[in-house]
């Protein structure tokens, strides 16, 4: 009886008529969808498949450390230059990469190419890139760093790190949702 009595959230749940509980439920499904379009907004607005990105190494100390959230943007009419700090994804690898641009290699029929290395990395990212290739094409960038908030994505790390509390935090997330009735 005990372990019943650690769950009273429960009781609220069992006091819902049904009404209540589909209303409680469509809430939770709008605070979905306004997350949805609020990150699609500014996909559009930063021209950038992830507008947002964590660092999840300290391959880019002292410039930015492990937790901290880039903010991002990808305007193709600005073009990339040596010393800008870019998060590229390579052929074969699911997770984006954050170092700056070294070197530039600009071609007469005006494309450019360009190497990467991590500025706390001794040598180039050419181990990084997929096989045979030598340098980064303009279709590789994600985004430019365009600023950051220092160790507000440590939260993601994390989650990823110990997928219970991913759970836990969900789970809690959901049952405040499901119980919180606005009083009037």
């Amino acid at each position: 009886m005990k372990v019943l009595e650690q769950f009273e959230f429960l009781d609220d749940v069992r006091r819902m008529d049904a009404r209540q509980v589909i209303y409680q439920f469509l809430n939770f499904c709008m605070i979905v969808a306004s997350a949805l379009m609020i990150w699609k907004g500014l996909m559009v607005i930063t021209e950038s498949e992830s507008p947002i990105v964590v660092v999840l190494s300290g391959s880019m100390e002292p410039a930015f450390y492990r937790g901290d959230l880039l903010l991002l943007t990808n305007h193709h009419d600005e073009p990339i230059r040596a010393g800008e700090i870019v998060v590229f994804k390579i052929k074969g690898r699911d997770i984006p990469i954050v170092h700056r641009v070294i070197k530039l290699h600009e071609k007469e029929d005006g494309t450019t190419k360009f190497l990467t290395k991590g500025d706390n990395n001794r040598v180039d990212d050419r181990g990084l890139y997929a096989p045979g290739q030598l340098w980064l094409k303009r279709e590789d960038v994600v985004g430019r760093a365009r600023g950051f908030l220092p160790y507000v994505g440590i939260v993601t790390i994390l989650m990823n790190d110990y997928p219970q509390l991913k759970y836990a935090v969900l789970g809690c997330l959901g049952i405040y949702v499901l119980i919180h009735r606005e009083t009037n």
